[in-house]
């Protein structure tokens, strides 16, 4: 009627309706026609079928609304910035991250009003490269939320185009690892405190790989041994620095901790880059990594050399004691802290004619001493296990037969090694 009347109408949409059913979406032109008189004879109506061009867009629609949702309910922050630099996207989990609400981000610049000032320049040229069609991945920077709180961002910047290709934005999406830089940088602290403890060490310290291969070398093996750090590193330690005679025993002490079964206390003998021998007692530790595989061997070593020298010199001066005692023309008794025998040298044996064996053990001053003076050899005795010495102590002894013996006795206190 409208176009009758000679108002004419463009892209009215209607549904056209097929003899067989189907229906047809139609974009009509509706327009007057007329005579040669000027006079209006009817309508010509021009349409074109955008059943299709419907279907596409309504397909796109659907498509635009779910990546709406998915990048506002999106569990990592999600902007986005036009060409301008500003933003256009802000999800719900960069708002509770940050702090600052959609509204009050949107149309702000992101790098002036968001990123810190050492981290502007960084920032502004990845978001200027992906406006360019070069696209950032795993781009690290920080932020500072509303409140103050430093946050750790990996970013992915991509570039995001219209309809035609052209680029129209960038899209951001983030991961915060703020976490995982804390407990990384606590990892690193406590490896790094490690790596000084080890290297620091008044012990000698060395790894091996599952090959055998030397992985560590402290300080003090290297001062130790002669070979430098860079000497050992990737060698392969028994055959390299393992005497010949020991090289079985290292490599199953090695094998077993390598399977999990850790030994303490083992004794080997290293031999310096200059010939010096050198006892070790030897703890050879699993190492593991992260998720519990075995990765190696930790060996912790203590230097005994010097400890087996005093020892073997300790047991020389006690056995040239013992001889002494024993080979000495005087009687030698030695009493513990209870008064028993501890002590009978071969002349108190000949002299009274009790054996060792027969005298050991025994209370000296009830079995050896007569009534009349067991008071007072009891004192003398008293008095050296509290540290006062006697000199020239004179008392008699019966022998095993009866015979007496005029004895002139010198109590000397016996002390441990602890004094």
């Amino acid at each position: 009627q409208n176009a009758l009347t000679g108002t004419e109408t463009a892209n009215f949409e209607f549904v056209l309706m097929s003899k067989h059913g189907e229906k047809f979406t139609v974009l009509l032109n509706a327009t007057t026609r007329r005579d040669g008189k000027g006079n209006i004879t009817g309508v010509v109506g021009v349409g074109q079928d955008i059943t299709e061009l419907n279907q596409v867009l309504a397909e796109s629609k659907r498509i635009a609304d779910d990546l709406t949702r998915l990048i506002d309910t999106a569990n990592a922050p999600i902007f986005g910035i036009d060409t301008d630099g500003k933003v256009t996207e802000w999800n719900a989990k960069a708002s509770s991250l940050l702090g600052y609400s959609k509204q009050e981000a949107m149309g702000q610049t992101l790098v002036q009003r968001f990123i810190t000032e050492e981290f502007k320049d960084s920032v502004n040229e990845v978001l200027s490269a992906a406006l360019k069609g070069t696209e950032t991945a795993n781009f690290e920077f920080p932020m500072f939320s509303k409140s103050g709180t430093r946050l750790d961002i990996l970013l992915n910047a991509t570039t995001r185009r219209g309809p035609h290709g052209e680029i129209i934005g960038v899209i951001g999406v983030g991961q915060d690892i703020t976490r995982i830089r804390e407990i990384t940088s606590e990892q690193e602290r406590v490896a790094d405190d490690l790596s000084r403890l080890i290297d620091g060490a008044n012990a000698p310290i060395f790894g091996v790989d599952l090959q055998g291969m030397v992985t560590e070398w402290n300080s003090k093996a290297a001062g130790m041994l002669g070979f430098s750090k860079q000497e050992t590193i990737g060698k392969n330690l028994v055959q390299n620095f393992i005497q010949p005679e020991n090289r079985k025993s290292v490599s199953d002490v090695l094998q077993d901790a390598l399977s999990g079964k850790e030994t303490a206390n083992f004794e080997l003998t290293l031999l310096s880059k200059h010939g010096e021998r050198f006892t070790v007692l030897l703890n050879a530790t699993t190492r593991r990594d992260a998720k519990g595989n075995i990765t190696g061997v930790v060996g912790v070593g203590q230097d005994i050399t010097e400890l087996n020298q005093v020892l073997a010199e300790s047991k020389r001066i006690a056995d040239d004691l013992t001889r002494l005692i024993d080979t000495a023309n005087a009687p030698i008794f030695g009493i513990d802290t209870y008064g028993k025998v501890s002590e009978w040298n071969a002349k108190a044996s000949s002299l009274l004619g009790y054996s060792k064996e027969e005298a050991v053990g025994k209370s000296l001053v009830q079995s050896f001493i007569t009534e009349e003076f067991k008071k007072s050899v009891n004192e003398v005795l008293a008095s050296a296990l509290m540290g006062k010495e006697t000199a020239n102590f004179e008392f008699p002894l019966f022998t095993k037969h009866g015979e007496r013996k005029d004895i002139l006795l010198n109590a000397t206190t016996r002390r441990g090694p602890d004094g």
